[in-house]
């Protein structure tokens, strides 16, 4: 799964580049990451801000000393463990190898929002509804069986836990925008309904907004 989204567009780097020309390729291709691969072999990915900081840019790449910095997926891994590694490590190329290490090819960010937009519902129509949940209490089969008795059905969710309440805010991505039924019936059942976006006077701006908002902060 994780090769089909293999960017064509990110150029590789090799030892032999000197770090004048990565900062060249780097601004042709509009990427502030860029793996350096020897012989079908990954090295490292090089980063701009490095290239920047290193007093030396007229050298070969193989003479810098930040070159062992590495991160990657494997071929055989789930998209989510490169949205993981983006979002822990900031990154806006994501190299895939092998288990022996061989270069893939890489994935950007961009492909990331793309696989997560057609996967979780988001560009769907429907409403939103954001519940806030002691753990102890969070029961995904209990919030369904609730909203399918109102004939609402989930289309995604999302798990946010708030370090700062300890709560965990479960964002429910529905098939309907007229939500005032199943609200009152998940109240009803004593979960706490933070915020809705949907027919009870939220517009479809708001909507659309808060689903960009949602797919940054999954990253």
């Amino acid at each position: 799964m994780i090769e089909q989204l293999i960017s064509p567009t990110v150029p590789q780097l090799q030892p032999t580049d000197t770090g004048d020309k990565a900062i060249d390729v780097m601004e042709e291709s509009n990427m502030e990451q860029l793996p350096l691969v020897e012989d079908e072999k990954y090295i490292a990915l090089v980063r701009e801000s490095d290239l920047m900081d290193w007093d030396a840019p007229g050298n070969e790449l193989k003479t810098s000393e930040f070159l062992s910095y590495r991160p990657a997926v494997l071929a055989a891994s789930h998209p989510y463990e490169a949205m993981r590694l983006a979002h822990q490590q900031n990154l806006n190329v994501i190299p895939v190898v092998d288990n022996e290490g061989n270069y893939l090819g890489a994935i950007t960010r961009n492909e990331l929002l793309n696989y997560i937009t057609e996967r979780s519902g988001i560009d769907n129509p429907g409403g939103i509804i954001v519940l806030e949940i002691e753990p102890r209490n969070y029961s995904l089969y209990e919030i369904a069986r609730v909203c399918e008795s109102e004939e609402v059905l989930l289309i995604s969710t999302q798990l946010y836990s708030n370090k700062v309440t300890g709560m965990l805010e479960v964002t429910l991505k529905t098939n309907r925008t007229n939500l005032g039924g199943v609200v009152s019936s998940l109240e009803r059942y004593n979960f706490k309904v933070k915020e809705v976006y949907g027919d009870n006077g939220q517009d479809e701006g708001m909507i659309d907004r808060f689903n960009l908002l949602m797919n940054y902060l999954n990253m």
